[in-house]
């Protein structure tokens, strides 16, 4: 990404996260990329309980209503607004309270001992280190070596 992409995705991000949340809902993730038949402006979109087609054309008339006023995107693109499906991104602290006993497979900035991806059930959170366990033993991975993690399956 380049500067004004991510201009643009922390100003919509500013707009949609209080937004969402008097929806009852959270933004799991932004994206704004060109593909096969344009740019894509998607919406990740989630709530307790899980997201319904009507949530998802809520949210969509309500992002594109600001869009419009706003005119933060000087060429044509397509909104999609989804659930983030069986294996969302864990982004944020919270998630990985959330989704403890959960399976997730975590990608690290730096391996822990020859392992850069490591797959197993999430225990928590101790401050800034996440537990997880794999086969018989706990691992411990600090916050800010974690480069991606997600649910799976």
């Amino acid at each position: 990404m380049n500067d004004t992409t991510d201009r643009l995705l922390t100003t919509i991000q500013g707009f949609a996260e209080p937004l969402l949340a008097d929806m009852g809902m959270e933004l799991v993730e932004v994206q704004f990329r060109r593909e096969g038949h344009g740019w894509v402006l998607r919406f990740f979109i989630d709530k307790e309980g899980g997201i319904t087609i009507d949530d998802c054309a809520d949210v969509s008339r309500e992002i594109s209503a600001y869009l419009e006023v706003e005119d933060l995107i000087d060429h044509a693109y397509h909104l999609e607004v989804s659930s983030p499906g069986l294996e969302r991104p864990l982004r944020k602290k919270e998630d990985f309270h959330r989704f403890i006993d959960r399976l997730i497979r975590v990608k690290l900035r730096e391996p822990l001992g020859e392992q850069k991806v490591l797959t197993g059930t999430l225990l928590g959170m101790e401050g800034d280190t996440v537990l997880l366990a794999l086969d018989s033993e706990t691992v411990r991975i600090d916050w800010e070596n974690i480069s991606k993690a997600r649910l799976t399956l």
